[in-house]
């Protein structure tokens, strides 16, 4: 198995090279990846279109994955609530080794096979659920046995790998391949294969929640308000929406407490 995110940096000697230098050919190796993810849309799609499905059913969307892609899946499943005002078991991110392992790394956790699944299991993981396993190399043993209990149990699965056919791919029924070649310094998936999986996910949970219906023109109308700065931008939403000013906005959104509300109110009242 040919294995992209181990191949040699095509850069040398990076410690005698100048700061400037450094910067530019990290910012070089960057440009890469939005276009390696362009060519992964297909599947990408397909992806969305499986998980729109399952959530309107009442599924669940869940990432596991350990260190960085780890930490990728729990911070996209982390942002939803606030963002789209979903419950916070509608999207859930598992890292090898547990929650401590968000902060500090977790020596040999990710090499459990079975581990995934029993942390799948606590969620009750049932076929209406749908999991996505992220790994840059694709043989993470957490996350391909995670998967592959899943492929057992009739759970669709899907993985978001950087390299092609690995033994991961066996038990995703949609492998997304972003093959972002050799990284700046020899084998730092956090850079190029991270980016590429940030990408990524954004990409998936953004469409998956603006076909819920979260999201409307472009607005985010199911946003949890819980500082100044959210209730300053929910505020002005409702001022873009409709022909009042920012105190009426103001005391639409303390009285109905968010904005869809506030756009249900308004257009009952006319």
């Amino acid at each position: 198995m040919k294995r992209f995110t181990e191949q040699d940096s095509i850069y040398k000697n990076l410690e005698t090279m100048k700061i400037h230098d450094l910067l530019k050919n990290i910012n070089h190796e960057d440009q890469k990846v939005a276009k390696i993810v362009k060519q992964a849309i297909p599947k990408i799609e397909k992806l969305v279109t499986t998980i729109v499905s399952k959530l309107k059913l009442n599924g669940r969307l869940f990432y596991i994955g350990s260190g960085t892609s780890g930490r990728l899946g729990i911070l996209d499943a982390s942002e939803c609530p606030p963002t789209f005002g979903v419950s916070h078991d509608k999207v859930i991110g598992l890292i090898a080794g547990g929650d401590s392992a968000i902060r500090k790394a977790i020596e040999n956790a990710e090499d459990d096979n079975y581990q995934a699944w029993s942390d799948l299991k606590k969620y009750n993981i049932c076929k209406e659920d749908i999991v996505i396993g992220i790994t840059a190399s694709g043989t993470t043993p957490y996350v391909v046995g995670g998967l592959k209990k899943c492929f057992e149990n009739n759970i669709y699965t899907a993985a978001i790998i950087c390299n092609e056919k690995m033994p991961i791919s066996k038990y995703s029924n949609n492998t997304i391949n972003l093959i972002v070649g050799p990284e700046f310094v020899t084998g730092s998936t956090r850079m190029k294969a991270g980016t590429a999986q940030k990408m990524t996910l954004n990409m998936i949970s953004t469409s998956v929640m603006i076909k819920l219906g979260h999201i409307l023109d472009n607005k985010m109308i199911d946003m949890h308000i819980n500082n100044v700065k959210l209730e300053e931008r929910a505020i002005n939403i409702i001022m873009n929406m409709f022909p009042i000013d920012k105190k009426t906005a103001k005391i639409l959104l303390e009285k109905y407490g968010n904005i869809r509300s506030v756009i249900k109110y308004y257009n009952d009242s006319k």
